[in-house]
């Protein structure tokens, strides 16, 4: 049964879950929410997304939002299809997850209002907040600084194997590669700009990049 997608492919947390069923061989249909103007706030998607956000999936009769969830449980129901995203062990999964925990609470919470300041917001015609930008920026190179450390001595965030800790930072990762500041960031740090030119260079990404128009 093909999966249906709710949400833009060139949002982040969409792109989040097209990831994962593009490494995990997963038949996917998207239909597309306008986030510009949102179409994600309108009674008949809140059904789906009681948050109005996006994404959203149906699989028949079961109903998932939330990208790091329905990621996590398409990567768990087809474990034996496609790359294995969760871990080869009980100790090899916790690393997993707690490099997934670390793109949530110290990565992604950098990273998500330095993209609305400086993509979203100058595309909607409003302010960025150029002060806040430059204190996200000074910790965000704190929390690249700890990733290169990681990726010194792994292949990937997890180990020696892509992952999920891999997979959940590459939509973001997307973006910030686009402002000039923290491209620049990247590249400065040998480890992690090495971690990066590699999982961009999956066919998956690729696939994305041509779904998003890139």
């Amino acid at each position: 049964m093909v999966v249906k997608l709710y949400g833009q492919v060139t949002a982040a947390c969409p792109q989040r879950v097209l990831l994962c069923f593009l490494e995990k061989e997963i038949e996917f249909e998207i239909i597309h929410i306008d986030l510009d103007t949102l179409e994600q706030k309108k009674p008949e998607h809140l059904l789906r997304q009681p948050f109005g956000q996006v994404p959203a999936i149906e699989d028949g009769d079961f109903k998932l939002f939330e990208s790091r969830a329905i990621a996590r449980y398409y990567a768990t129901k087809y474990a034996d299809q496609g790359t294995n995203l969760l871990g080869k062990s009980l100790e090899h999964r916790a690393i997993v997850d707690q490099w997934a925990d670390v793109e949530t609470h110290y990565f992604n919470a950098l990273a998500h209002p330095i993209v609305i300041n400086l993509i979203i917001k100058p595309r909607l015609g409003e302010k960025c907040d150029v002060v806040l930008v430059e204190e996200l920026k000074v910790k965000l190179g704190v929390v690249l600084d700890i990733y290169n450390n990681r990726l010194s001595s792994n292949r990937f965030l997890a180990g020696e194997e892509f992952t999920m800790a891999d997979l959940t930072h590459m939509p973001a990762m997307g973006y910030l590669m686009s402002i000039t500041d923290i491209n620049q960031m990247v590249k400065a740090r040998g480890s992690f700009n090495r971690w990066w030119e590699e999982i961009s260079d999956r066919p998956s990404w690729k696939k994305l990049m041509v779904l998003a128009g890139h």
